[in-house]
């Protein structure tokens, strides 16, 4: 039974980590028809940029969220300035595919460049030090990794529904066309929402980097995964993404506490496939056309 508990528990809490950049992903795809392949990617150089800040600045992890995300966010800027506005709309969604897999080729290669193959991992107290709970031990990492995410969720939802620039990306998400004739700037909106989707990755790569070896390749797993809990979810669904995201993580774990290890990813996907067969379009996922 401690191994069950000890599998629910951090399905929870590394669930909610991944919700939080799940969600990025959906929401650029939701307002955009972006789909974002170097959302892993930008989740690894998150951690490099937590752990430079780290290692030679002496900056505390959780601090440092406060430096990367607006980095991040500025990156998100000028790849959707640089690359993805140039987009023709009738193919935007495949061609969106090339483009930011080429754009994940290319950060990779830079942090192999500054930071070689090996595989590194961010420290800080909260990472060895662990509480009691349930007859097994919890680093707190994740317990304040799931505050955090479940923090900035928070302001997500409050972004998009209390807010008059969230009401402009539920309305470019419904219909652009109708949107742009009622004063809404399309363009500006889908940049900011994507160096929005971008920059939550900040804190997802910090919780990543503390919890997980990593090197520049690891964004590949990464994606896969994010990819899985987003079409488990609903195309463009944030509330799929975050159940999608904490029931996933919970089967895996409980699956690698319980069973072994060596299932956990095959059961993972495995839950995709049958979940999808049952109900093609995800947990949430709804059919409608929308006007470009």
């Amino acid at each position: 039974m401690t191994s069950l508990y000890s599998g629910l528990i951090d399905g929870v809490l590394t669930g909610a980590v991944y919700a939080l950049m799940a969600a990025g992903l959906t929401l650029i795809f939701g307002v955009m028809d972006i789909i974002n392949i170097a959302q892993g990617v930008f989740v690894v150089l998150a951690a490099y940029l937590s752990y430079v800040l780290a290692a030679h600045f002496g900056v505390d992890l959780f601090v440092g969220i406060l430096i990367t995300m607006p980095a991040l966010f500025i990156l998100g800027i000028a790849v959707d300035w640089a690359f993805i506005r140039r987009l023709p709309a009738r193919d935007r969604t495949t061609m969106s595919i090339l483009v930011t897999y080429a754009v994940a080729i290319i950060v990779e290669g830079v942090l192999t460049i500054i930071f070689g193959v090996n595989y590194v991992q961010l420290h800080g107290w909260y990472v060895t030090k662990s509480i009691h709970l349930l007859g097994f031990y919890l680093p707190y990492i994740y317990i304040f990794g799931f505050g955090m995410a479940a923090f900035l969720m928070g302001v997500i939802y409050l972004l998009l529904y209390r807010t008059r620039f969230g009401r402009s990306i539920r309305a470019s998400l419904q219909n652009r066309q109708a949107a742009r004739l009622v004063g809404i700037n399309v363009d500006r909106v889908a940049t900011l929402t994507f160096g929005i989707g971008v920059a939550v990755t900040a804190a997802g790569g910090m919780v990543f980097g503390a919890t997980t070896a990593f090197n520049p390749n690891s964004g590949y797993d990464l994606i896969s995964r994010l990819l899985a809990i987003v079409i488990l979810g609903g195309l463009g669904s944030m509330a799929g993404a975050m159940v999608a995201a904490i029931s996933m993580l919970m089967v895996e774990d409980v699956v690698s506490s319980v069973w072994s290890p060596l299932w956990s990813e095959v059961v993972f996907f495995a839950a995709l496939v049958v979940v999808l067969t049952l109900r093609p379009k995800g947990l949430f996922g709804r059919s409608f056309s929308r006007a470009q």
